[in-house]
């Protein structure tokens, strides 16, 4: 399952696979089902698969500072007692 492909986001990083796969798609039924999109369809999902590492890495980052900054306090609050 993959995200919304009309958000802001994916719009500016993916918006020329996105249409790309969209124009495959309106050719029609019988272009989808004989596999003529799959070209397209995996463009779309390296795209998305490459945004979702950034905002998983950015993440991670926030998290590791956000930890320690917790862990400092908490330090400083054990050396006062």
């Amino acid at each position: 399952m993959h995200p919304h492909l009309h958000t802001e986001e994916v719009q500016k990083n993916c918006a020329d696979v996105v249409a790309a796969l969209d124009e495959c798609h309106a050719r029609g039924f019988l272009w989808k089902v004989t596999g003529n999109c799959t070209d397209a369809k995996y463009k779309v999902n390296m795209c998305l698969r490459a945004q979702r590492l950034e905002r998983t890495a950015k993440n991670r980052q926030e998290a590791r500072e956000k930890r320690e900054k917790i862990e400092k306090v908490w330090a400083e609050i054990d050396a006062n007692k």
